[in-house]
């Protein structure tokens, strides 16, 4: 392993690996490799990985900057309600539920566990609509008579999407299964932040890490709603229903456009990276809390099925190459 001295030849090396905190685990993703692990109720770990080629495999389109951050989008939202639908399965999988399906647990589970997941995320959607591009929108809407003013009425409700999702975190983050979930999420934080920073991948190590990372989901959607508030300022539609319609056609390019800034912040690090930053690391204090130690294990258990840390840390901290060499497409 390198030496103290080598390491510090590349203070930060991108890795490529992203990642997503499920129930009572981690979903981690490098590349088109993706892997899953739990931790089970009685205590032990359970595992899935597979290959995850998104939608449209292949593509032009998912190469060509301000177009690609849209699919990288839908691939991100498809892979982690798919993850968090196998860690709910198997976490719900005790001996008192095996009792109960003994005579047929695989079929009745296969007969309305689909009909679940498709209405689960058609509810996800709609309510995600509904807080945080409708409501803002009609609120804003209330003060035109007040201010008279199109750009300011984009800036009201800029602030009012963001107070809105403030409050959202807020409130969920008192139930008892979400903070446990923010703690996964910070143990995959700490997890990459370790081995970029060119750390052995040992729990004492992670532990010690960062529990905030710029390329973080929370981050996107920050970005999201500080770029829209720049976007809907220079576009001004007078009739309310019609602004409706034009945010969600908007949403394709306002993410495309996150997406690129997200990824200039995980390739470089200078004043002007830190400050777009500084807002989606302020909100990962939300969304994210200090992992305990088996947190932490089945992070590191998610990383090592689909990454080799040790020929990493060798290649990008024993050679001195940069940071910037090594950059992957999928952020998220």
């Amino acid at each position: 392993m390198a030496s103290d001295s080598k390491k510090k030849k590349c203070k930060v090396s991108y890795s490529g690996i992203g990642g997503q905190a499920v129930l009572e685990g981690i979903m981690m993703k490098n590349g088109d490799k993706y892997a899953i692990v739990i931790r089970k109720a009685d205590g032990g770990l359970a595992s899935t990985k597979d290959i995850d080629k998104g939608v449209l495999p292949g593509n032009v389109l998912k190469s060509i900057p301000f177009c690609r951050g849209i699919f990288m989008f839908i691939d991100s939202l498809k892979l982690g309600m798919k993850a968090l639908n196998w860690s709910a399965d198997q976490y719900e999988e005790t001996e008192e539920q095996a009792a109960r399906y003994e005579k047929n647990p695989r079929a009745e589970k296969k007969s309305s566990g689909k009909v679940g997941e498709v209405l689960a995320s058609l509810f996800g959607i709609v309510l995600a609509l509904g807080l945080f591009v409708f409501l803002p929108t009609f609120l804003a809407s209330l003060f035109d008579v007040v201010t008279g003013r199109p750009g300011l009425r984009a800036v009201i409700e800029g602030v009012l999407r963001i107070l809105i999702f403030l409050l959202y975190l807020i409130v969920i983050g008192t139930m008892k299964d979400i903070r446990r979930l923010y703690g996964y999420h910070g143990a995959e934080h700490k997890c990459i932040n370790c081995i970029e920073s060119g750390h052995e991948l040992t729990v004492k190590n992670v532990m010690r890490s960062s529990r905030f990372h710029r390329r973080c989901g929370t981050s996107f959607i920050v970005l999201v709603m500080l770029i829209s508030v720049v976007v809907f300022f220079f576009i001004h539609v007078e009739v309310v229903w019609m602004r409706f319609i034009i945010r969600i056609l908007m949403i394709p390019v306002i993410a495309g456009i996150s997406y690129e800034v997200l990824r200039l912040a995980g390739r470089y690090d200078n004043l002007l990276i830190r400050i777009i930053s500084s807002p989606g690391l302020l909100i990962q204090r939300l969304t994210t809390r200090e992992p305990d130690e088996s947190m932490v294990e089945v992070a590191i258990a998610s990383v090592e099925e689909i990454f080799d840390w040790k020929e990493y840390l060798e290649k990008n901290f024993t050679s001195g190459r940069s940071a910037e060499s090594n950059v992957a497409e999928d952020d998220l």
